[in-house]
């Protein structure tokens, strides 16, 4: 008897430090965060394109993080932008940081490849502007039509994607996802936080390497 409610004590313990450390700490620290200069809120077009984001699966391959150089200089090697502050995450909830990448960070899209025109190629066949991604099609997201009308947004593809008759149109879906990845245009100032300048030198020259890789394949 003596030995469960040792048990059982030992886990409540486990159990409040981990709140503490994860829930309690984080939002004192945050409490503090004030929306940096030059941000906005999203627009309606903007959260209608977020909400398919979240939907669609995206942050299931691709983080809004880019981390510190202190950590790994590789998202700087990659071009994914500075490191991200808590303000960045203001008007986020909830928040799409994400865990893997198996795309690239998309904290800085908006700021990488601002064409439209771009985007909406790269949802309805990735393979149409990068050859050698892995990320699945979004046709479902487009319509093809014998003709293009004044309102309508015409995606421009190479010969080869083109369908045998007519043209692809972009739905208003495809168009406030891409809405939504412009948006996410970081490249305004804050102040960022001081990290632990630490990080190890054979960390940077691997880090230095993948992003030669990246950037040649």
């Amino acid at each position: 008897m003596t030995k469960a409610i040792a048990i059982a004590a030992g886990a409540g313990l486990i159990l409040v430090y981990a709140g503490l450390m994860l829930l309690v700490v984080p939002t004192i620290q945050l409490q503090g965060a004030s929306q940096p200069e030059g941000f906005e809120g999203h627009t309606e077009t903007e959260i209608r394109g977020r909400e398919l984001y979240i939907s669609l699966g995206c942050v299931y391959c691709h983080s809004q993080q880019p981390r510190d150089p202190s950590q790994t200089r590789a998202d700087q090697e990659f071009g994914w932008g500075r490191p991200s502050v808590p303000a960045d995450y203001t008007y986020q909830g909830p928040h799409l940081l994400g865990t893997m990448r198996t795309g690239p960070d998309l904290f800085n899209i908006g700021a990488r490849q601002p064409s439209v025109d771009w985007q909406l190629a790269h949802l309805y066949n990735p393979r149409a502007v990068v050859s050698w991604s892995t990320m699945p099609s979004y046709p479902f997201l487009f319509k093809e039509m014998d003709i293009v009308l004044e309102d309508m947004k015409e995606v421009h593809l190479p010969e080869e994607y083109q369908p045998e008759a007519g043209h692809v149109v972009a739905k208003p879906e495809a168009l406030a996802l891409v809405e939504y990845l412009l948006s996410m245009d970081h490249t305004y100032p804050v102040e960022l936080l001081q990290a632990d300048e630490s990080a190890e030198d054979g960390d940077d020259e691997q880090a230095a390497e993948a992003a030669a890789e990246e950037s040649s394949s």
